[in-house]
Order: structure tokens, then C-alpha cells, then sequence
């Protein structure tokens, strides 16, 4: 195809024109505009090597219906391209999901623009280049991959897990309380296909002979899908191998630590408690206040004071006990966050006079708190995936709310629930009860996240409005609570 046939088929002129035997119709240039764009794909995912008229004809087309160029560049992920135009990312959910339309006339320039980005994520996805994988070349697969998940209907990770009984969309009606779409067809064929690339790369990764070889595994360097593979991976581990596995997820473990630490040192302390008796040390010693009150026995003939009394300053601090109780989601889609809260309820359990309580849940719910002061026992015994059922974890939650006007509830989770109305209700008599209740979209580093729609508009009429982005939100509230 020469690139001024291309550029007929966008217009929609041309010897490139569809031909039709039926009645003579002027040719729909947005059809056509489509079909470029789909052969574009089709000779893509079957021939890597770049077709010059297709792809300036399929530039063209992008940049005429007003998307970036970037949807064409085979190097960029769609995450990058979300941050640079994150008016997108409403559009890539639920992308693929059945829209009706209540007019019954088809929206031929909407999809143009869904070919154009439906484009972008299946090339992404299953387009795999050949070759060794990075950590960093599997994480980027999976977000895409995250991504497509989102645009069919369901939760990130779903389809690659084989769950299907949670599936729900945030955007183009497919959310909670809207029908959800027919994906029993698809599931059975691109869940396990999405589950045998990603196997594929983490094999590609040679993840298992790399922490089989101590010197090998010591040049890895932990960051968060790395920490999510060894989690995923940990059962299958042992000897040498499991050993570097531990050493890389503590590695990873302690350096976030630290950053929460120092986040979480700088709270304002208490007010200070003057009951107490200061203690008669030097540190401690008020001179001002010492010289100010023997001022009386100063002496003008000797040019001496005479100190009769010591004063010293009050260092305790008036603290009331607390009781924090972490619910974090362990499913799929929120490890991050797993990892990240595990981190944080370890910091707030090794504070004066706090009490800290950690359940994790997916289907089932696992009281992890005597294990709530080391994140690294806890994330060992965590299992990622599976469905989401708050219910489950709300039952262990409840019983733990012994005062409840000194008890704050953080309850991480995106809020795609099996049992949505059942699980509000909950929440909102345990906020009525009393409770500081502060639930939490995201707990992430990049500071994104998707939240149910449904759930977000209810909590906040409830007063406790979703904390969504960076877990500095999340340090800067509990901090607020509990000095």
C-alpha cells in the first residue's frame, strides 16, 4: 500500500474506497478511517516491522479525531500516556463493554476513536517482543495489561486469575448497580491467554534461577513489582532461592520504612501533662525559670545569686490510648497498597499507647495482628488474589471496637465489592457508633488508583469522603487522630 492510497482511505476517496455490490452509497470516510486503523493492528501483531503507509495513514487518522500520536508509538505504555492526557483514562474504561445507545444510531466517530485506543491496548499487551525481560519491561506489561482488563469490564488481574464472580467496570455504566457485561465468552480465552504471557515473561525473567544464584540475586534491585512476583512466587520457592526472596522483599520493606518513619515522626505530640512530676535531670533543667524565681536572693555586695529551688521542664506528654485498626484489601489490584499499609500499621504499632489491629481480606479475612509489628512476617503471610468480599472482614473488624470514640477504622480497598449495599451499611453504623472511620482508595506510591463510583458518592454524603493518591494523605490523617 503506497502512502497516497493510504491517505484515499482515510478520506474516503480513492481506489482504496470500499466497493459494495448493493445500491450505489457515497463511501463513509469514518469507516474507512476504522478499517485503516484494525489492518494497522492486524499487520502489527503479526509482523512487528513498521508498514509505512499504514502507519502515516493511521497517524493521520489519530491526529484528525484528536488523540495523541503517542496511541502509535510501540514503546510507550499506557500509562504514560494517561499521565500526559489523563482525559483518557475515563474513555479506557470499559472501553470494550457493550454502550447502549438510546437513539439506535451509531456514533461512527466514536468508533474511530475506540479502534484508535482499543488499538493501543491490545498491541500492548500481546505484541510481546521477543528476548530477556526486565523487572521493569514485566511491570509496564502489566499495567498495560491492568489497563485492558479495566476496558473489558473487570478488575485488574481478574481475567489473568480466572475470577470472574467480582467483575464490575468504573465508567460507561458498567460500575456498581449497572448491568454488568457478558463476559463469559470472553473470559475462558483471553483470561488464561493474558495468564500464559505474564507467566511467559516471569519465566523469560528467569526470576527463579537469578535468587537460585546468591551473587546474581544480590544485582536485583527491589521495587514494587519485583516485591509483588516474589509474593506471588514464595510458595513455589525454597532453600537459597527462598532465602534471596526474603532477603529482596525486607530489602524493600525496610526502605519504604524508612521514608514512613520519618513521615510519621514529624506528628505534633500531645499537649503537655502537667499531673506528671518532671523528671530532676540536667536535660531537663529550666535555667530561665530558675533564675527568674530566685531572683530574691540576689546578692548586688557579692554580685551573686543564691539558687534556693531548681525548676525543671515538663516533658510528658498528655496521650490517650488508641486503637487502630487496619482492613486492608489483599486481592489483585491493590498489592501496592498491601505492602504499603503492612509497612505503615508496623510503624504506628511501635508508637506509645497505640493499639494496632491488621486483617487482610479477599474472599476470606486473616487477622494478621500479632504479626502487625514486623510487615515482612506479615506480607509472608498473605495470599494475593482471589475476590473481594468486605463483609467477611467487617465480622472480624466490629468485635475489635471496644470504645469506640477511641478507635479509628482505616479500611484500604478500591470498594468493588460482591456484597456493596450489605458492606455500606456496616460502615455507616460503625461511624454512627462513634468510630473515626477513614476509608482509603489508594495507598500507592504513584498516588493513583481507581474507587467504585458508587461507593465513593455514598461516603462522602456519609461524611467520611474517600482519601484517594499518596499515602502521605493517609499518614497526615492518622497523625491528626492519634496526637
Amino acid at each position: 500500500m503506497t502512502e497516497e492510497t493510504a491517505r484515499d482511505i482515510t478520506s474516503g476517496t480513492g481506489q482504496g474506497a470500499p466497493v459494495s455490490t448493493g445500491p450505489a452509497t457515497a463511501p463513509d470516510p469514518q469507516e474507512n478511517r476504522r478499517q485503516v486503523l484494525y489492518w494497522r493492528l492486524l499487520a502489527r501483531l503479526f509482523d512487528p516491522e513498521e508498514q509505512a503507509g499504514l502507519e502515516s495513514a493511521s497517524l493521520a487518522v489519530v491526529e484528525d479525531i484528536g488523540l495523541p500520536p503517542a496511541l502509535l508509538d510501540p514503546d510507550a505504555s499506557v500509562d504514560s500516556v494517561v499521565q500526559r492526557h489523563p482525559e483518557l483514562a475515563a474513555e479506557l474504561d470499559g472501553l470494550m463493554t457493550p454502550a447502549p445507545d438510546p437513539d439506535g444510531a451509531r456514533d461512527r466517530t466514536a468508533e474511530v476513536r475506540r479502534a484508535a485506543l482499543a488499538s493501543k491496548l491490545l498491541l500492548n499487551v500481546f505484541a510481546a517482543r521477543p528476548g530477556e525481560v526486565t523487572a521493569g519491561q514485566l511491570a509496564r506489561w502489566q499495567a498495560d495489561a491492568d489497563w485492558l482488563e479495566r476496558a473489558l469490564g473487570c478488575k485488574p488481574g481478574e481475567l489473568r486469575g480466572g475470577r470472574t464472580g467480582s467483575r464490575t467496570a468504573a465508567g460507561n455504566g458498567t460500575g456498581y448497580g449497572a448491568p454488568t457485561p457478558d463476559l463469559s465468552r470472553l473470559v475462558p480465552e483471553i483470561g488464561p491467554e493474558l495468564g500464559a504471557i505474564e507467566a511467559g515473561l516471569v519465566q523469560r525473567m528467569r526470576l527463579r534461577e537469578v535468587l537460585s544464584d546468591p551473587r546474581l540475586a544480590a544485582k536485583l534491585t527491589p521495587s514494587m513489582s519485583l516485591v509483588e512476583q516474589l509474593l506471588r512466587d514464595k510458595d513455589n520457592l525454597s532453600g537459597v532461592a527462598l532465602a534471596n526472596a526474603k532477603s529482596l522483599i525486607k530489602r524493600y520493606v525496610d526502605e519504604v520504612a524508612q521514608v514512613l518513619r520519618t513521615q510519621v515522626e514529624k506528628a505534633t505530640v500531645g499537649e503537655l501533662d502537667r499531673s506528671v512530676p518532671p523528671k530532676r535531670v540536667f536535660r531537663n533543667l529550666d535555667l530561665d525559670r530558675t533564675i527568674w524565681k530566685n531572683l530574691t536572693n540576689w546578692s548586688p555586695e557579692e554580685e551573686r545569686l543564691y539558687v534556693d529551688r531548681l525548676y525543671y521542664r515538663h516533658t510528658s506528654r498528655k496521650t490517650t490510648p488508641q486503637r487502630l485498626i487496619v482492613v486492608v484489601d489483599q486481592s489483585g489490584s491493590m498489592v501496592d497498597s498491601m505492602v504499603n499499609c503492612t509497612i505503615l500499621a508496623s510503624i504506628f504499632a511501635g508508637l506509645p499507647k497505640v493499639d494496632v489491629h491488621l486483617i487482610a481480606y479477599d474472599t476470606q479475612a486473616l487477622d494478621l495482628t500479632p504479626w502487625a509489628h514486623d510487615p515482612f512476617e506479615t506480607l509472608l503471610r498473605t495470599k494475593l488474589g482471589g475476590g473481594t468480599d468486605g463483609t467477611v472482614a467487617m465480622a472480624l473488624a466490629q468485635p475489635k471496637i471496644a470504645e469506640p470514640r477511641n478507635t479509628v477504622v482505616v479500611w484500604i480497598s478500591d470498594f468493588y465489592e460482591w456484597r456493596g449495599q450489605e458492606l455500606y451499611d456496616s460502615f455507616a453504623a460503625v461511624h454512627r457508633s462513634g468510630v473515626k472511620f477513614i476509608p482509603v482508595g489508594s495507598v500507592t506510591s504513584s498516588g493513583r488508583g481507581s474507587v467504585n463510583p458508587w461507593f465513593r458518592e455514598r461516603l462522602k454524603d456519609l461524611g467520611t469522603p474517600v482519601i484517594s493518591g499518596h499515602i502521605k494523605k493517609l499518614v497526615h490523617e492518622l497523625k491528626t487522630f492519634l496526637t
